[in-house]
């Protein structure tokens, strides 16, 4: 205590107020309202950032030595003469299935060839140059086949004046159809 009277009051004698941070309860309380959703998803993902984080250097620190392992000069070769192989099979099966779409190609033409010079020699004598092209085409390639039938003259079935659909009365049936409505009856 000091001589002016009492005026001043030491720091020390005054009791300290408010040690148990009550008053903060209702701030946090107000800001985990407002923002928990929020807070809760950030944590979250901070959570699942360091998973990420520590998985892929769990690896780095696990791929120098298995990288190391598999660059091993010999093995690389052996893998390129294999790799290298292998594309050459499977290019010697491609130009071998070319050469024979090709050839197949060719066969092709060549038949169409002589078939355009038979039908074209066929005209010249004036004859029907559809039948006789197929006749030797099937007696070419079947020579023990049984002989082929004649065409017969087939009659149209019904009379050519008259259509069922076009509502004409020169046919036998005179069928119509019943009146429109509900049945009478009652």
């Amino acid at each position: 205590m000091e001589a002016d009277g009492g005026a001043r009051v030491r720091n020390e004698d005054v009791p300290p107020q408010n040690l148990d941070l009550s008053f903060i309860l209702p701030s946090v309380s107000v800001f985990l309202s407002d923002y928990g959703w929020y807070l809760l998803f950030l944590c979250v993902m901070v959570y699942l950032l360091i998973q990420h984080l520590s998985k892929s250097r769990s690896r780095e620190n696990q791929s120098p030595s298995v990288f190391a392992a598999n660059q091993d000069p010999v093995s690389v070769a052996r893998r390129q003469e294999a790799l290298e192989a292998s594309r050459q099979r499977m290019q010697e099966e491609l130009d071998a299935r070319a050469a024979e779409f090709k050839e197949k190609q060719m066969r092709l033409e060549e038949d169409k060839r002589r078939q355009k010079i038979e039908i074209w020699e066929s005209m010249k004598e004036g004859k029907s140059y559809k039948g006789n092209a197929k006749v030797e085409h099937d007696t070419e390639e079947a020579p023990s086949s049984t002989f082929l039938k004649p065409k017969t003259d087939k009659k149209p079935l019904r009379n050519s004046g008259y259509s069922p659909l076009s509502g004409d009365e020169r046919g036998t049936c005179s069928w119509r159809p019943g009146r429109r409505g509900p049945s009478a009856g009652g």
